[in-house]
């Protein structure tokens, strides 16, 4: 039996594992430092039920891979009530560092007055779009406050594995070619479906071409933006030789109506897979996106090496 000051003489005492010494040890987990800006997701679209849960699950992995983040959501075509605005959510967490700071010095403590950005911006988007940037650019001026917005989310190579899971999904693509199992319904094909105009379409083709490399077929980009883009990257893939096509949506699912989708598979006669969603890779992107704005951490997101 243990006794109040130990466990009783003879039985087993578990020591703690010493620190491994050198370059081998295990890194310190990171954590927010004190005082560090908010991260304020910038969610496009439409405010829905499902878009909050999208954000909210987004949020919620950048915390678990941050202890301590103070992290924030603001649509861009909030209401100010069940939806908050971005504009009003970079206003309230001004406000309440503010209050922090009053609070601190009326308690008689030793605190250094706030200063440098109060929040951080990160789009909740995948690839460029110069319109709906535009918006968030102009929603932090007129807040007029101190935030600094990041870069869009790719390319990537995490988005790349993000979207061959989705595609896995959806019977679309072989989950991994090392094993070799047969999916009939697997794509000789992958059109990658962006939005925000020829640049985002460029970009999306940066990340397909990692896709291609991941799963050994072609792959090309297109706006789903521009009527006619998607059935006229079909019929190049099929000119080409490619049979069976599959529609990858190089989004995260708030930028557009689900409906858009749908209809330019119908159009290029074949299958889609899901948005990005919430994959943890979109939370993790996030999160580098915040750390690198800081200089708090170098960006730690790495793509999963191509099978």
């Amino acid at each position: 039996m243990s006794s109040p000051t130990g466990p009783a003489s003879g039985l087993p005492v578990r020591m703690p594992r010493p620190r491994q010494p050198g370059r081998h040890r295990r890194p310190e987990p990171l954590a927010a430092p004190e005082g560090a800006p908010a991260l304020v997701l910038a969610v496009p679209g439409t405010p829905a039920a499902a878009t909050r849960s999208l954000a909210e699950e987004v949020v919620s992995i950048a915390r678990s891979e941050l202890p301590g983040l103070d992290a924030r959501i603001g649509y861009l075509d909030g209401d100010d009530s069940e939806f908050p605005t971005l504009q009003a959510v970079l206003i309230h967490a001004a406000d309440e560092r503010t209050a922090r700071y009053e609070q601190a010095k009326a308690a008689g403590m030793d605190v250094k007055e706030p200063d440098g950005p109060v929040a951080v911006v990160v789009p909740l988007l995948a690839g460029p779009d110069s319109a709906l940037l535009r918006r968030i650019r102009q929603a932090v001026m007129d807040s007029r406050i101190a935030a600094d917005l990041t870069d869009v989310l790719g390319p990537h190579p995490l988005l790349a594995e993000a979207l061959h899971v989705r595609l896995s999904e959806a019977g679309l693509a072989r989950a991994d070619r090392a094993r070799l199992f047969a999916v009939t319904t697997a794509a000789d094909g992958i059109i990658l479906g962006a939005v925000g105009g020829e640049e985002a379409v460029q970009a999306a083709g940066i990340t397909g071409m990692l896709l291609a490399a991941r799963l050994a077929v072609p792959v090309m980009a297109a706006a789903l933006d521009q009527d006619g883009s998607i059935a006229s990257i079909a019929d190049q893939l099929r000119s080409s030789g490619s049979q069976q096509l599959a529609l990858a949506p190089y989004l995260i699912g708030p930028e557009i109506d689900p409906a858009v989708i749908e209809e330019a598979a119908r159009e290029a006669g074949c299958s889609a897979a899901e948005p990005l969603g919430p994959y943890p890779a979109i939370g993790k992107l996030v999160l580098a996106k915040y750390t690198t704005a800081l200089g708090i951490a170098p960006q730690q997101a790495q793509g999963a090496p191509v099978r």
